[in-house]
């Protein structure tokens, strides 16, 4: 019919847009008869209906921090103080470190919640936040070598190259955040005391810029011999955390570098407990999945891919969580200040409509393209068909319309 009619190209993604949604739902049949088959046991017919309305009152309570923002700050301190009670005793026992950890950071972000979104110049903060982004990528350099693999099939000369270059690149990646950190604010008192933009700075910030945006996917497209490059995921995901804090510390005016780090952090952390938390579901129930940690062995086991279960509500939650956060950490819908042109002001100077609001949206979208990654890996890691989370988020946000 869009064929006979001439509709427009998009009239067809409109229509198979559904279809594949509700493919995806109805993959997701076993898990609600499951539900189904539990009220027929008294003694836990009470646990799916209490999983479903303590995730209601929560997608209600993320609408209501739309308007105060200081929710996120209260759900931050419960999810640093709850969640580590929450775990078994043996869990805690085993992972005290990255509990205390969690615990520590989860307090860190949600202070950023509570500052105002109303922001000045403030070079100062701008200096402490590129400087804990650069410690912690000079901390992943030297530990690197627990996690950096070489290509699948590579001879001994070969993988100790690959090893060497993957190591490289994470310091030059450390040097240019470094590199940012110095030349944002020199950029701006020069700016201040001459009245332009100097055009020696603003070339050095769009080299900067440019070449930290592209050494990820310039790096994550060279090919070892018998295949792609394999990474580790925590390679990958540290590598996307340097690239994208070298263009955030340059459109950072105050402290959102340091909300940068400190929401960078809690992503890992969270990453990291998810695994550890599925690792032991999965010993308890004598499944014993493999630890793997590279990229491509990160999948669902196509014997008997795992689905969802009553469980999963708590990552989709927290997913929503984080990309709430990732936008209101630092901003506010009733405020421009996410979008003061303040933060283009080292890039360019001359009036352009498209270039600042394509730099603004780009350092806004950056907290998303973080979130995005560590949810994809963990999607894998916790061997889920591929978007099968993001499927089961994506039909429960209308909730937050009611």
């Amino acid at each position: 019919m869009f064929y006979r009619q001439g509709s427009p190209a998009m009239y067809y993604a409109y229509a198979a847009f559904p279809v594949y949604f509700w493919a995806g739902v109805l993959q997701q049949v076993p898990l609600v008869r499951q539900i189904a088959a539990s009220y027929t046991q008294l003694a836990v017919r009470w646990r799916p209906a209490a999983f479903v309305g303590v995730y209601v009152v929560i997608l209600e309570a993320l609408v209501y921090a739309y308007f105060d923002r200081r929710v996120y700050s209260a759900a931050f301190a419960l999810l640093a103080l709850v969640w580590p009670l929450a775990v078994s005793p043996r869990f805690r026992r085993e992972h005290t470190a990255l509990l205390g950890l969690w615990s520590g950071v989860c307090l860190l972000t949600s202070v950023f919640t509570l500052l105002p979104v109303e922001r000045n110049d403030h070079l100062g903060l701008v200096i402490v936040g590129g400087a804990l982004i650069t410690l912690s990528g000079v901390a992943a350099w030297h530990y690197s070598a627990a996690f950096t693999l070489p290509p699948p099939g590579a001879g001994v000369k070969e993988a100790r190259q690959a090893v060497a270059l993957d190591r490289l690149m994470l310091l030059v990646q450390t040097l240019l955040v470094g590199v940012a950190t110095v030349l944002g604010p020199l950029t701006s008192k020069e700016t201040e005391r001459r009245g332009h933009l100097p055009r020696l700075y603003q070339l050095s910030c769009w080299t900067v810029l440019v070449a930290a945006t592209l050494l990820p996917f310039v790096h994550g497209s060279r090919r070892g011999r018998g295949g792609a490059h394999d990474q580790h995921y925590l390679y990958r995901l540290v590598t996307i955390y340097l690239a994208f804090a070298t263009p955030f510390v340059l459109l950072t005016v105050s402290y959102e570098s340091l909300f940068y780090f400190a929401y960078s952090s809690v992503l890992l952390l969270w990453l990291a407990i998810e695994r550890a938390l599925y690792y032991e579901q999965a010993e308890r129930q004598l499944l014993a999945p493999t630890h793997n940690t590279r990229l491509s062995h990160l999948a669902p086991s196509a014997m008997a891919p795992r689905r969802l279960g009553i469980s999963d509500m708590r990552l989709g939650v927290m997913f929503l969580f984080f990309v709430n956060v990732a936008f209101f950490g630092t901003g506010n819908v009733a405020s421009l200040a996410s979008f003061s042109l303040d933060s283009v002001y080292r890039l360019i100077t001359i009036f352009d409509p498209f270039l600042m609001s394509a730099l603004l949206l780009f350092k806004i979208f950056i907290p998303f393209f973080l979130v995005s990654a560590v949810f994809g890996v963990l999607n894998r890691s916790l061997e889920l068909p591929p978007f099968s989370l993001f499927l089961f988020v994506l039909s429960t946000t209308d909730v937050m319309t009611v």
